[in-house]
């Protein structure tokens, strides 16, 4: 008990939640809240030793996140489609829905680069606040949709790319400068 008292941190949980807030893009999603839940907690936990059976650090691997974080941005902002979804089956309630668009690369890169910056249970409790946002947001869809309109939605998605493409730089090149040194 007392050790989460000396690593908690509002200023970490701050900055993860508002990371995995602008990773995760919940307008105009409809994903399935638990699954998503499940991959992010089940990444951020075991996400490491995953990585090192393939042998790949967690430098490359945020390395290869910013790239697709910044192919994400791209789409948002560009409004062009770059990733082609092809999926069938039972597996197309769960992948198109919690995977990719809310627990996806971009999300699970940020999680196991936040882990190497903040305590674990900042992250968790950001994790758990994003999904809580997640389902409000999905709870309120409607009224977002009339209270923005289409053109609100549009901009939203423009910023929220913006939002992204910068958080894809800052890991790119903090995560590039580490493999070099």
């Amino acid at each position: 008990m007392f050790e989460f008292l000396n690593v908690f941190n509002t200023g970490e949980l701050f900055k993860a939640s508002m990371v995995l807030f602008a990773v995760i893009d919940i307008i105009g999603s409809i994903p399935l809240i638990i699954v998503s839940l499940g991959i992010m907690i089940g990444f951020f936990l075991l996400g490491e030793s995953i990585l090192k059976l393939f042998g790949v650090t967690i430098q490359s691997f945020a390395v290869a996140g910013a790239l697709i974080i910044f192919a994400m941005a791209l789409e948002m902002i560009l409004g062009v489609k770059l990733f082609k979804d092809s999926v069938s089956g039972k597996t197309a309630s769960v992948v198109p829905l919690a995977f990719p668009l809310i627990a996806g690369a971009g999300t699970m890169t940020s999680l196991v680069s936040l882990k190497a910056e903040f305590h674990d249970i900042n992250i968790i409790l950001a994790i758990f606040i994003n999904i809580l946002i997640v389902y409000l947001v999905l709870k309120s869809t409607n009224k977002i949709e009339r209270l923005l309109g289409e053109t609100g939605i549009a901009i939203m998605k423009k910023v929220f790319g913006i939002i992204l493409l910068a958080i894809a730089v800052k890991l790119f090149t903090s995560n590039m400068k580490l493999m070099f040194e």
